[in-house]
């Protein structure tokens, strides 16, 4: 019986170099292709510390994405290609923001940035560097929030990033 070879994307040479005070998750190639929900697939757009989780918060607010904990000036890659719906800083709170538009109906979001590297209307690929982590809008330390929706409803993003 012949065996089957399947080709195996690599990630682990893209990704930044990691310093010591940030967890990084192991990623497992087949797992980040099927993904946690069988479904949408996304790269996580920085490795650090999830510092905020999605959901409810214990001053009755909701966090509809999460908020990852990266040194200032980290690269931000686009989770998935897409189209630019929007970068600018209007939207009060979030910095720094960009908008990604995915072909399968999801759009991410990338808040608090120190500099955006994309334009509204720009097509971005999978694992473009689109922004550079920061610490614009309500927050006091650098850090990356990122949220999926599905449509216009938040999703937990966790289940959507693989590994």
């Amino acid at each position: 019986m012949q065996q089957k070879t399947v080709p195996v994307q690599q990630t682990a040479a893209a990704e930044p170099a990691h310093t010591a005070n940030v967890a990084s998750p192991t990623i497992d190639p087949e797992a980040e292709a099927k993904g946690a929900t069988g479904g949408a697939v996304f790269r996580w757009p920085v490795r650090g510390r999830i510092v905020a989780a999605f959901g409810a918060k214990p001053n009755g607010q909701q966090n509809d994405g999460i908020n990852i904990a990266v040194p200032e000036g980290t690269p931000v890659k686009a989770a998935e290609e897409g189209e630019v719906a929007y970068a600018g800083n209007e939207l009060k709170g979030y910095g720094n923001l960009i908008l990604v538009r995915h072909p399968n109906g999801f759009v991410t979001a990338y808040a608090h940035a120190s500099e955006l590297l994309v334009k509204r209307g720009d097509k971005v690929k999978r694992g473009q560097v689109i922004a550079k982590s920061g610490r614009t809008g309500a927050i006091s330390s650098p850090q990356l929030h990122f949220e999926i929706r599905k449509g216009s409803k938040p999703v937990d993003p966790t289940p959507y990033l693989g590994a």
